[in-house]
This record gives structure tokens, sequence and C-alpha cells, in this order.
């Protein structure tokens, strides 16, 4: 395997992250802010513990980035039937759509950008996200676990 495209690679990738994070500042949330609230509305309600998981972020980080989004109105907090000592965390009507504008404004941008590439990468990377998706599920075995 040549390791100098594996580096490559590796460094591309928090590079694209950053340069479409920045596309949805007019919603005046944080990169973390939104990663949490589009997890949640994918996934639909989530107890604290395994949003912590799933985030990678550590209890105390998670816990301001949800008040935060608590006291904004994108989601709310519950508290977990299974377990009164829990909360679960649920998007509210006015996070899904903050979380809908910003996929959107997203695809957007990465949409234009793949129309200004020449036909034949635009088909190539197009081509590669179901190995890209697959390689993002093997690492999440691999990724440090949230901090403590």
């Amino acid at each position: 395997m040549d390791t100098e495209l594996v580096a490559r690679l590796r460094a591309v990738i928090p590079r694209l992250a950053r340069v479409l994070n920045d596309t949805s500042t007019g919603e005046d949330l944080t990169p973390t802010q939104y990663s949490v609230l589009a997890l949640v509305h994918i996934r639909g309600p989530l107890g604290l513990t395994e949003l912590t998981e799933l985030e990678g972020l550590n209890p105390t980080m998670l816990s301001r980035v949800v008040k935060n989004l608590d006291e904004r109105g994108l989601i709310r907090r519950m508290q977990d039937p299974g377990d009164l000592r829990a909360a679960r965390v649920a998007v509210t009507p006015q996070g899904a759509a903050v979380h809908e504008r910003v996929r959107a404004q997203r695809t957007e941008v990465l949409s234009a950008c793949l129309q200004g590439l020449p036909p034949d990468t635009t088909a190539a990377l197009l081509k590669a996200v179901p190995d890209l998706e697959s390689l993002a599920e093997a690492l999440k075995p691999l990724a440090k676990p949230a901090k403590s």
C-alpha cells in the first residue's frame, strides 16, 4: 500500500470537514453543536451516555452542547422511561428545520464545487462515496473512547 497516498487521504479528510463546517455559519452553530443536532435528528431520541459515545465527547463537553441546544429550542431534554435517573434528548421541530437548512446549504456548496471539477473527477469522487462510508464505519472501533 502506498503510505504516502494514505497519509494524504488522512490529511485531506479534516480539511474537507473544516471547509464544509464553515459553510453553515449562518445558523450560529459550532461544528460540534451541529453534529450533535444532526445525530439526534437522524437517530431519534438518544440517551446522553449513548450520545457521548457516538460523538466521542467527554460528558462535561456534551452536557454544555446539549444545554446550549436545549436553551435555543433545537432539542429538548426528557426523562428516560427506562431509567428515571437518566436523560434523553430529542430534536424539536425548530431543530429539525435548522438541521435541514444546514444540510441543504452544505449539499449545495459541495454540489457547486463538484460541478466546477472535471466530469471524470466528479464521477470518481461520487463513485467512491460507498467506499468512504465503509472506511468511516471501519474506523469507528479504532477511534479512541470518549474522555471522562
